[in-house]
């Protein structure tokens, strides 16, 4: 049975005698009614009612026809014309650090690094001596002034260090590609003066050579080893709910914004074992579409046994691999055909050797794997382009460029004539738009940065999500960024490159389930498909713009079963 209670639907209980089915006519186990269900089919856009039996949709249509699908044992919800849309499918995100980032310091809001600092010194005065301190979410760019102390535009430890002298604090940046720690944890790591720059990275250091605590790229890898080897030393019981309760946590986020499938964009061998468990244990409520990221090494030894798709019930697939070409634009380490405009004579970083990458992509062809490589600068597209080509010109690989945020003229052809699928976080324009002419000139900011209605018209075609945790996990945030552009500072960045309504909508559904190989069981209310569904308060396809952010998110189905249901609502 169903578990069918939503505060603002009615349930309505037909008699068996009205609106028979014709015989021998399939009956369904629940018909949602009265309803604006926009399907994202175009061989039937909108309905008034979907029919569901099973776990799969059975039909749509009119309000008449769908009803007379209904037995004596069927379900009805009347929705009272509540918005129902696919299953939303998050294309980018990184599932199980939706969880850990809830449980970390959230320095989203903070506005100055001494606010920041604050922040630590209060979470020291709770903290067992020599326990790790964690935060996330910082970027400097968005402080409403600089530190008083600052090598690179970035904060050096000083204070942070002296707030926290019993207790290793390690701070994640927004974007995840760069971390500041005390003096306590760059001990603990074994920083020194001496130490070297890792390929792919840089320790930012004082005139004379000494760490300023800030890691940039791969060097973020000497404190988050250290970090990880600490926790290692915990118990395995400790370690488990630890990671369980961050599990349950990035689930309840997932649900109750309205995605029911997440593209996992980035995890170890390790991380694939921990969902199989909560799949077999039943925890699993959601779909996980995984890319592994591991080395060349790992991957040849070990990717051809992790190679699943539609486990438990479609709920599992590991079927991709994740790699980084260069970095990120809020950390200067997006790699780009010309110097930073902010920081003459760099170019940014190459974060994976192009011959490594050539490997990746040999291995990912042998054993039928898709390839999704992080590039942000127009270099790092340029060169994950050169290698994807020769590989995916005349085949269906559905390789995918993960944001490819800014992009040389030249090049937006090639992705629709390679067939390479742009995987975007529309939400980033909006969000980095504010400083991105000053990293790369207003000329390359216009006619390369976010360029959605270039790609789109090229033939490209686009999947959305929302990198969270590196932006919150808020899809109508994201359709709101995606039709306007529009800036938290009031501001739009180049509008013209905005998409349409229904082009956003399928960026977050069908596109995303073609990016996945799975365009044939969701995203869209298509009889055959899975009863994956979204409900809404409101109609974003025709509501003010203004008031698509405030639309929420009442109800989440996945396999034609409630997840979740938010409360509060009133009939």
């Amino acid at each position: 049975m169903h578990n069918l209670f939503i505060p603002f639907i009615t349930l309505v209980l037909i008699t068996a005698c009205s609106n028979q089915k014709t015989a021998g006519q399939q009956s369904a186990d629940l018909v949602l009614y009265h309803a604006n269900i926009i399907t994202v089919d175009p061989g039937n856009p909108h309905a008034e009612a979907v029919a569901i039996s099973g776990t799969k949709i059975l039909k749509a249509g009119k309000n008449d026809e769908i009803l007379a699908l209904a037995g004596k044992q069927t379900d009805r919800l009347d929705m009272k014309n509540a918005t129902i849309i696919p299953g939303l499918i998050e294309s980018h995100a990184h599932f199980m650090d939706v969880g850990y980032t809830r449980m970390k310091l959230d320095l989203t809001a903070a506005q100055t690094w001494d606010e920041i600092v604050g922040i630590v010194a209060a979470a020291v005065k709770s903290a067992e001596p020599g326990e790790w301190i964690l935060g996330r979410g910082w970027h400097q760019e968005k402080w409403n002034r600089p530190p008083d102390q600052q090598v690179g535009g970035y904060p050096v430890h000083t204070k942070l260090s002296a707030v926290s002298p019993d207790n290793p604090v390690y701070l994640t940046h927004a974007s995840g590609h760069a971390v500041v720690a005390n003096a306590n944890a760059m001990s603990l790591a074994g920083i020194k003066t001496s130490i070297p720059d890792p390929d792919g990275g840089e320790i930012l250091r004082f005139p004379d050579g000494r760490p300023t605590g800030t890691f940039l790229e791969n060097a973020e890898d000497l404190i988050t080893g250290r970090y990880e080897t600490d926790f290692s030393h915990k118990s395995p019981g400790e370690q488990e709910r630890y990671d369980e309760k961050a599990f349950a946590l990035a689930v309840s986020a997932c649900l109750e914004n309205g995605i029911t499938t997440v593209h996992d964009a980035g995890v170890s061998f390790g991380t694939v074992d921990f969902y199989r468990k909560m799949m077999d244990a039943g925890r699993l409520s959601l779909r996980l579409y995984v890319m592994l990221g591991a080395s060349n090494q790992w991957l040849t030894e070990k990717m051809a046994g992790y190679h699943m798709i539609g486990a438990g019930d479609n709920h599992l697939t590991v079927r991709a691999i994740k790699r980084f070409i260069d970095g990120a634009l809020g950390s200067h380490g997006a790699w780009l055909l010309e110097p930073y405009d902010d920081l003459p004579g760099s170019y940014g970083m190459n974060t994976t050797n192009l011959a490594d990458l050539e490997e990746t992509a040999q291995l990912a062809e042998k054993y039928g794997f898709q390839l999704c490589t992080h590039a942000i600068g127009e270099r790092g597209v340029r060169e994950t382009l050169n290698i994807y080509e020769p590989f995916t010109k005349n085949k269906d690989l559905r390789w995918r460029i993960e944001h490819a945020q800014h992009i040389d003229p030249a090049d937006l052809p090639r992705f629709a004539s390679a067939h390479i699928i742009a995987s975007m976080q529309t939400n980033h324009a909006t969000s980095d738009g504010p400083w991105v002419p000053g990293r790369l000139g207003e000329k390359r900011s216009r006619e390369g940065a976010y360029v959605w209605r270039k790609l789109l018209d090229s033939g490209a075609v686009i999947c959305n999500g929302t990198d969270a945790p590196v932006e919150k996990i808020n899809p109508m945030r994201n359709f709101y960024s995606a039709v306007t552009r529009r800036m938290d500072n009031g501001q739009t960045f180049y509008p013209e490159q905005a998409m349409t309504r229904e082009e956003a909508l399928k960026s977050y559904t069908l596109n995303g389930a073609y990016a996945a190989f799975e365009e044939t069981i969701k995203g869209s209310v298509t009889p055959g498909k899975l009863a994956d569904l979204t409900i809404l308060s409101d109609d974003l396809m025709t509501v003010p713009e203004s008031e698509i952010p405030s639309i929420r998110i009442t109800g989440t189905m996945i396999d034609g079963r409630f997840v979740y249901q938010a409360s509060g609502e009133t009939e």
